[in-house]
């Protein structure tokens, strides 16, 4: 994942693009991911860590009610998620997660390894939902991570 960080960091600090995080399963590794780079203190703005569904409404004014309606783990929440994180940090890309890393908490409609990534640029909205194979919780949070990598990747063309 190193070298995709480098890349997605160069990348940044070339366009001079600011970018910040909004995570929940993967409890900051995105973050840490992407400030491993030498350099992405010109770059990186902001990681919250909004791990419970107090943090997701206190914090990213995600409202109680679409929690409670949708659960934490949906596509409504982490719209909500990646639209305020954009409104706070006030960064050219917004990146939410959310999903479960397991091993418990999965239903039958929301299996362990289900994953909400939010990525909002200056002009666009993307939430992409994923099903990654149970192999495990750090598994799991490493493909969240690396997915969003290339979705940031993606968004930069």
């Amino acid at each position: 994942m190193s070298l995709l960080s480098k890349k997605v960091v160069n990348i940044l600090i070339k366009k001079k693009i600011s970018i910040s995080t909004a995570e929940s399963c993967t409890g900051g590794l995105l973050s840490s991911a992407l400030t491993s780079v030498e350099g992405s203190s010109k770059i990186f703005n902001l990681g919250l860590i909004t791990y419970s569904n107090n943090s997701k409404s206190h914090l990213l004014k995600v409202s109680k009610k679409l929690i409670n309606t949708h659960g934490a783990v949906s596509r409504q929440v982490c719209e909500a998620m990646v639209n305020n994180l954009k409104k706070i940090s006030k960064t050219k890309i917004a990146i939410s997660i959310t999903g479960i890393a397991g091993p418990g908490g999965g239903t039958i409609n929301k299996p362990v390894g289900l994953v909400f990534i939010g990525v909002k640029t200056i002009n666009k909205i993307s939430i992409n939902k994923y099903y990654f194979k149970n192999n495990g919780r750090r598994y799991i949070q490493k493909c969240a991570v690396k997915k969003s990598l290339f979705l940031v990747l993606n968004s930069l063309k």
